[in-house]
């Protein structure tokens, strides 16, 4: 019994550090390019320049974490429903 309620208050502590960080920064950096809104190429002679934009984020290297997605789209449907 002790080890489920251990559990639960981990899980707990979890989602809610979860839920302010969504709060406090709705953006993460893309997974994709790593936050940098392109992807690097190398040229013949091996030097790195800049690749083409990152199409996941529109270059600006910043996607809406999860959570954040979930909340608004639960509030719009509330709101949807509520009018």
């Amino acid at each position: 019994m002790a080890l489920v309620l251990l559990a639960l208050t981990c899980l707990m502590f979890v989602t809610l550090g979860y839920v302010v960080r969504c709060w406090l920064s709705p953006f993460g950096d893309c997974r994709r390019c790593d936050g940098m809104g392109h992807a690097f190429t190398t040229d013949r002679k091996g030097k790195t320049k800049r690749g083409k934009d990152c199409r996941r984020c529109d270059a600006t290297g910043k996607r809406i974490r999860a959570g954040r997605w979930i909340y608004n789209r639960a509030a719009r449907t509330y709101r949807a429903g509520t009018r």
